[in-house]
C-alpha cells in the first residue's frame, strides 16, 4: 500500500511518458481557486527534491508559511506578508484596496517597526489614539486631523485577523489585538429628500444631463454600482422589465464589472410606462450598450465615482441639503411605504438579502405607518360617537395624501466661458481641473491641464496656461513657417 502524504505537501506521480511530476498549491487567485505548480524529474527522488524546494518559497493551502516567517520579524512585514497570501484572497477588489490603504500607509508607517513576537496591546491601543487625534493623510482641512471611528475599527479588525494567523501559527503565543477598545459602532443617521427637494434635484439633474439616470433612481432605489452597470439588454421595453444583475466598481485604474455581492441583489424591477418612454428616448440617442456610458469612452460604463461627484454638485445648485447618493435610495424606500408598499415587495425591490434587513433600516417609518394605521382604526371604531361629519374626516384624510405643489425653480445654468477660454470642472470638494483644448501648428487637437484646490486658484492657474500656449503654438507655426520658405 503506497504511504499516504501529508496533507499540503503536494502529490507526486509518475507520468506516461517515464518521468516522475509533482504538483501543490501555492496560493489562490483573485476568485479564490488554487494555483498549482508543477516541477519534473527523472526519477520519484528527484521530483521530490524540486517539490521541496518548490514548497519552501510557497504557501499552500494547510496553512504552511513562507520560509521567512519568524517570530522576530517587524510587524510590517509580517503586515505585508499576511496581506500578500492570505488577507487578499477570496475578497473583493474594494476590500483589498482598504487592504492596501491600511497596511501601506497607516500601518507600516507607524507601528511597522515593531518586533512582531513583541508587539503588545499597549503598542496596539496607543496606536489607535494617535489615529484618532493626527492620522488622516488627506482633506484635514475638511474633515481634521484624526481619522474616523468607522475606519479605526477597519484597520482593528484586519489586524486582529493578522494576528490571530500569527497566533495560529505559532509565530506569537497570544493575539495582543484582542481585548483593544475601539469607537463603538454608531449607525449613521439617514437623510432624505423632500418632495420640493426632489422637484428642484430633478429639475437641475435635467439642465446638467442627468435627467434619467436620476429619475430610475428616484424610481427604483438601485444602488450606485447597480445603475452603473445596466445595459439596453437588460430592459424589456414591452413588458417594463429591469434586470439588474451587475455591478460597477470604481478602481485605482479605472472601473471593474463585477456580479452583485449577495443573491438578493439579482432581482427585477417593473418600470411604469412614463419611465419606459423616457428610457426609450435615450436609447434612440445612444450608440453604447451601457444604458449610462463614460463620457469618455462610449463602450464603457459610468464611474460611481462621476456619479458620487455629480450628485453633490446637483445637491449644491439645487439648494438641497447635502446628503449621501445612497440616501437617494432612502429617499425611494420612505416614499415608497409612505404610499402604501408593503415591507416585502420594497425589499425584493431594493436588493436587501432579508425583510429583516429592510425592517431594520426602516423601523423608524414602519412605526409611523402603525400609528397612522391605529388612527385609523380608532376614527372608525368611533365613528358613531365622532363629533365630526363623515365627510369632513374624508376630506381631512385626501388632504393628507394631497400631491405636492410643484416648485417654482430654475436650474442653475453656471458661468458662460467665452470661446477660446477653456473650461474649469470641479473634481471633488477640494480640487478643480482647468482645461484648454487648442489646435496646435500641426493642425491636430491636444488636451492641456491645470489643477487647484479652489475656483478661483485654478482659473488664474488657466488663464497663465493658455497664454504660455498660445505663444508656444504661435512660435511653432513661425519656425514651420521659417523651414518652408528656406
Amino acid at each position: 500500500m503506497a504511504e499516504r502524504r501529508k496533507k499540503g505537501s503536494g502529490s507526486i506521480r509518475q507520468r506516461k511518458d517515464g518521468r516522475w511530476e509533482g504538483r501543490v498549491i501555492v496560493g489562490y487567485d483573485d476568485k479564490g481557486k488554487p494555483i498549482q505548480k508543477s516541477v519534473f524529474g527523472k526519477s520519484k527522488t528527484e521530483c521530490n527534491q524540486k517539490l521541496k524546494l518548490l514548497k519552501d518559497d510557497t504557501v499552500a493551502v494547510a496553512g504552511r508559511l513562507p520560509s521567512q516567517a519568524k517570530p522576530n520579524m517587524k510587524l510590517g512585514e509580517w503586515m505585508d506578508m499576511w496581506y500578500q497570501y492570505y488577507g487578499k484572497i477570496g475578497v473583493s477588489v474594494t476590500t483589498q484596496d482598504s487592504y492596501k490603504n491600511y497596511i501601506y500607509k497607516h500601518i507600516i508607517v507607524d507601528i511597522g517597526h515593531l518586533q512582531l513576537d513583541q508587539v503588545t496591546q499597549k503598542n496596539i491601543q496607543d496606536y489607535y489614539e494617535r489615529l484618532k487625534v493626527g492620522g488622516r493623510l488627506v482633506r484635514q482641512d475638511i474633515f481634521g486631523e484624526g481619522v474616523s471611528d468607522r475606519m479605526v475599527r477597519g484597520i482593528h479588525a484586519m489586524i486582529r485577523k493578522a494576528l490571530e494567523k500569527a497566533n495560529n501559527e505559532g509565530l506569537i503565543p497570544t493575539n495582543p489585538a484582542i481585548g483593544c477598545k475601539i469607537p463603538p459602532k454608531k449607525a449613521r443617521e439617514m437623510e432624505i429628500l423632500t418632495h420640493e427637494e426632489i422637484q428642484r434635484f430633478i429639475i437641475q439633474a435635467a439642465y446638467d444631463g442627468y435627467y434619467e439616470l436620476f429619475l430610475l433612481e428616484f424610481a427604483t432605489g438601485m444602488r450606485r454600482g447597480e445603475i452603473c452597470g445596466l445595459q439596453w439588454i437588460d430592459l424589456d421595453f414591452d413588458s417594463g422589465e429591469l434586470k439588474i444583475r451587475r455591478q460597477v466598481v470604481s478602481v485605482d485604474d479605472g472601473v471593474i464589472v463585477k456580479k452583485p455581492k449577495t443573491k438578493g441583489s439579482v432581482r427585477t424591477v417593473i418600470l411604469d410606462a412614463s419611465l419606459l418612454r423616457v428610457l426609450y428616448e435615450l436609447k434612440q440617442k445612444s450608440e453604447s450598450q451601457w444604458i449610462f456610458p463614460s463620457p469618455v469612452k462610449n463602450d464603457s460604463p459610468l464611474n460611481p465615482q462621476t456619479v458620487y461627484r455629480k450628485t453633490q454638485q446637483i445637491l449644491e445648485r439645487a439648494q438641497c441639503k447635502k446628503v449621501r447618493f445612497h440616501d437617494l435610495r432612502h429617499t425611494f424606500a420612505t416614499m415608497s411605504l409612505e404610499n402604501g408598499m408593503d415591507i416585502k415587495t420594497l425589499s425584493n425591490m431594493i436588493g436587501h438579502s432579508s425583510v429583516a434587513t429592510t425592517l431594520d433600516i426602516y423601523s423608524h417609518i414602519t412605526d409611523e405607518m402603525l400609528k397612522n394605521a391605529s388612527r385609523t382604526i380608532d376614527r372608525g371604531i368611533g365613528k358613531a360617537t365622532n363629533s365630526r361629519p363623515e365627510n369632513e374626516i374624508e376630506i381631512t384624510m385626501k388632504k393628507e395624501v394631497a400631491p405636492p405643489p410643484q416648485v417654482d425653480f430654475e436650474a442653475y445654468k453656471g458661468k458662460i466661458r467665452k470661446s477660446g477660454t477653456g473650461g474649469i470642472y470641479k473634481l471633488n470638494d477640494h480640487l478643480y481641473e482647468g482645461r484648454y483644448t487648442p489646435t496646435n501648428a500641426y493642425g491636430k487637437r491636444e488636451s492641456c491641464n491645470v489643477y487647484a484646490k479652489t475656483y478661483e486658484e485654478c482659473e488664474v492657474k488657466l488663464e497663465e496656461m493658455i497664454a504660455k500656449k498660445r505663444a508656444e503654438i504661435a512660435a511653432e507655426k513661425e519656425r514651420l513657417k521659417a523651414m518652408q520658405t528656406a
